[in-house]
C-alpha cells in the first residue's frame, strides 16, 4: 500500500491507498514542519494516531510532502523519524511545492501557498523551480496565517485597530502579553500559534475596511515577492491553494487583476488534487511498488 501526506504546520493529512487506487484511510495529525517541530514531537504526533499505527505494516511507499521540508537537515531529521515508524516502506520526503503542484496542475503555470505559511513555485510541465529560499515566518511567509496573525496582534497593541474591531478580539482571545510570549518564544509551533489569530479575519460575519486593507496589502506584497519576480509571470495562470486563499479568492482575484494576472485555480484542501494525481499518475503507472 502507499501512504502519502500534504503536511502543514498546522495539521497533516494522511492517504493511505491501495494498488487499484481506492483510498483504505483518510486522517489527520497535528502539523509536522521538522523546521519548527523538535524531532521527539514530531513522532509522538505520528505515534498517537491510532489508524496510523494500525497501517504501519501494511506501507510500502510512503511519500510525505511537507512544510518545512526544503533545506537538508530537516529532511534529513523527518525522513529518520519516518524510517523508526514506518519500517518496511521507502520512504520518500520533499516540500510542500511538490504536492501543491501534482494537486493543481500538469501544464506551466505559477503555483501559490497561502496557508500558515506561504511559498510560490514555477511549473514548466515538468520541474519547479522558486524565486527564493523559504525562510520561514520569522522572515517571510507574506499573506500567510501567521503573516496576517502578527498584523493583528500589532495593530491591536499599537492602537492601531477600529475600536469595535479590537474589542472583539480581545474577546476571542487570550492577549496577555505574558501568554503571547510564552507561545512565541518558550513553545513549539510559534507560527500556527500566531495563524491561529487570522481565523478572526476570516470567521468574522463580514470583510470590513480593516479586514479588507489588512488582507489586500498582504495579498499585494505576496505578489509583489513570490509572483511578479518570475518572468513567466503575465504568461501562464497563477494557482493558489491552502486556507487562507481560499476565504480570499475575491481580494486574490482584485489583485491579480490589478497587476495584470490571470488567476487560475483556488483551492482550499491540497490533499484532494493529490487523491487524482496518485491515481492517475502513480497507481495507472504501476509505481507502487517496493524499491530496492
Amino acid at each position: 500500500m502507499i501512504l502519502f501526506t500534504d503536511g502543514g504546520s498546522t495539521k497533516c493529512d494522511w492517504i493511505l491507498m491501495d494498488h487499484s487506487g481506492d483510498v483504505l484511510l483518510k486522517t489527520q495529525t497535528p502539523g509536522l514542519n521538522p523546521a519548527v517541530v523538535p524531532q521527539e514531537e514530531i513522532e509522538r504526533r505520528i505515534l498517537s494516531n491510532n489508524a496510523l499505527q494500525s497501517a504501519v505494516e501494511k506501507v510500502i511507499i510512503l511519500d510525505f510532502y511537507g512544510a518545512g521540508c526544503s533545506t537538508k537537515t530537516p529532511v534529513a531529521m523527518l525522513q529518520a523519524t519516518l524510517s523508526r515508524i514506518f519500517t518496511q516502506a521507502t520512504i520518500s520526503v520533499q516540500e510542500d511545492m511538490v504536492a501543491a503542484v501534482h494537486a493543481v496542475t500538469t501544464t506551466p503555470g505559477i503555483v501559490c501557498i497561502l496557508g500558515t505559511g506561504s511559498n510560490s513555485c514555477y511549473f514548466d510541465g515538468t520541474t519547479l523551480r522558486t524565486v527564493a529560499p523559504s525562510l520561514g515566518y520569522s522572515v517571510m511567509d507574506e499573506a500567510s496565517g501567521n503573516y496576517f496573525g502578527k498584523q493583528l496582534l500589532r495593530d491591536y497593541f499599537y492602537g492601531r485597530m477600529p475600536a469595535e474591531t479590537a474589542s472583539e478580539f480581545a474577546a476571542r482571545f487570550d492577549l496577555e502579553p505574558d501568554t503571547i510570549k510564552l507561545n512565541l518564544y518558550k513553545r513549539t509551533n510559534a507560527n500556527a500559534y500566531l495563524a491561529s489569530f487570522a481565523e478572526f479575519i476570516f470567521t468574522s460575519e463580514a470583510i470590513n475596511d480593516y479586514f479588507y486593507q489588512l488582507i489586500r496589502k498582504g495579498v499585494d506584497e505576496f505578489i509583489a515577492c513570490r509572483v511578479l519576480p518570475f518572468s513567466e509571470a503575465k504568461k501562464v495562470p497563477i494557482h493558489f491553494m491552502g486556507s487562507i486563499a481560499h476565504f480570499s479568492e475575491k481580494i486574490l482575484r482584485d489583485s491579480c487583476k490589478e497587476h495584470g494576472l490571470q488567476l487560475g485555480k483556488v483551492l482550499q484542501r491540497p490533499i484532494d488534487g493529490l487523491i487524482d494525481y496518485y491515481r492517475t499518475h502513480r497507481i495507472q503507472n504501476g509505481n507502487t511498488t517496493k524499491k530496492h
